[in-house]
């Protein structure tokens, strides 16, 4: 990552681990550690992948000429947004019980 250069290496960042449990084998200390290294790599991986995405060139335009279907007939895509160029989509989860949106999901927005 262009910006993370001079990073610590992970197992070194690891050892430096001050977080203990009460009566923790040096065989387990070993083995977290170990883990916490593995765990900072992949959060520098996650991190070098999120910047190949944000650096990747626009992609193609979406068509105004296709048709959607609802239930109150077909509508065509470029008819809903006017001069918009940004378009969010939101998918309501509703369950067979429900009678409101899963307030997990709805809290997103």
């Amino acid at each position: 990552m262009s910006n993370m250069q001079t990073l610590a290496p992970a197992q070194k960042l690891a050892a430096t681990n001050k977080a203990h449990f009460p009566n923790e084998s040096a065989e387990y200390r070993r083995a977290r550690n170990t883990l916490l290294s593995e765990e900072i790599e992949l959060r520098r991986q996650i991190e070098r992948v999120a910047e190949q995405r944000r650096a990747l060139p626009l992609g193609g335009e979406i068509p105004h000429d296709f048709e959607l279907v609802s239930e109150t007939g077909l509508t065509r895509f470029s008819s809903l947004f006017g001069d918009r160029n940004t378009l969010m989509v939101y998918s309501m989860m509703y369950g067979p019980q429900r009678k409101l949106p899963c307030p997990v999901c709805t809290s997103f927005l």
